[in-house]
């Protein structure tokens, strides 16, 4: 409880205390008048549940009309006060508390108001009869709320838990707090859906970069064998003796070769190279030279 509703709820207590000496219905009756006009009573649920003002239901409408009052006060609004007909008037003090309790309905339901559908909510004429009002119920803990003229607008950031709450609405909160458990709930099973998707893209990431790296350890290894093993064949190579100078030494050439100007001896020798083959002997004659024995 917080201290503007400890403040409310000592505030009505003396009228609590009184109604039990309240005898007579003008007396009940001129009780409730009292206590709807005390500056720091905001609650009334207390006093309207006394016997004393309970009895006004069963005595004439004269007196009955107030507890219809005093329920207004309690729950209700200044509208409610004005479609509702044969209630008692209104004293300043008692229009000012109820339009006080109406904004603070009004603040529940919407964090930023407008001038007009204000006025007319609270039955006010002008912005300036606004403007008191809610600098009025900013100064005693009401509401907290900025004032904005320039966009006609009023900013209301809390609001004071000082509303009674009318019979029969229990099932409604009920209703109410099971609709907000539902949200809840169904708000939380999304969450765990989405982190169950995330941990499982997770691990096919994981297992996607595993694989990933697998592969390139494989290509490294591959490629490290290959070059071992050229490397081993170049060195196997050279321990067979090969030697470079053995290739200049064959590909010597005679200054008095074949292709080098020279005498008349190396153009006979020339002239003999590309004579044509002799023509082959027949074997017979062959046999003939030698005696007829053939050589194998």
């Amino acid at each position: 409880m917080d201290a503007v509703q400890a403040r409310a709820l000592d505030a009505l207590q003396p009228f609590v205390a009184l109604s039990k000496s309240a005898s007579s219905a003008r007396a009940a009756a001129e009780l409730i008048a009292r206590a709807t006009s005390s500056p720091n009573t905001y609650v009334f649920a207390e006093l309207l549940e006394t016997p004393q003002i309970q009895s006004l239901r069963s005595v004439e409408a004269e007196h009955a009309r107030y507890v219809t009052q005093l329920e207004i006060f309690a729950w209700g609004t200044w509208r409610d006060y004005h479609v509702t007909p044969h209630l008692p008037e209104l004293n300043p003090q008692q229009q000012n508390k109820l339009r006080l309790l109406s904004l603070l309905t009004l603040c529940r339901n919407v964090s930023n108001l407008r001038y007009k559908p204000l006025q007319a909510a609270l039955g006010l004429s002008s912005d300036r009869a606004l403007e008191d009002l809610v600098i009025s119920a900013t100064n005693v803990g009401l509401v907290t709320a900025k004032l904005s003229p320039s966009a006609s607008t009023v900013y209301v950031s809390s609001v004071a838990s000082l509303r009674d709450v009318p019979p029969g609405s229990a099932k409604r909160v009920l209703e109410q707090v099971h609709r907000w458990d539902v949200r809840c709930n169904t708000v939380l099973t999304n969450i765990d859906k989405e982190i169950g998707e995330i941990r499982r893209r997770a691990v096919e990431r994981r297992k996607a970069e595993d694989a990933m790296q697998k592969a390139i350890e494989r290509t490294v290894q591959g490629s490290e064998k290959m070059v071992g093993k050229r490397g081993a064949s170049g060195d196997a190579f050279l321990s067979q003796g090969f030697d470079g100078d053995d290739v200049d030494d064959r590909m010597d050439v005679d200054d008095g070769g074949f292709w080098s100007g020279g005498g008349e001896g190396d153009a006979d020798a020339r002239g003999d190279l590309f004579q044509p083959p002799p023509t082959a002997t027949p074997r017979k004659n062959a046999r003939a030279r030698t005696g007829g024995v053939s050589r194998r």
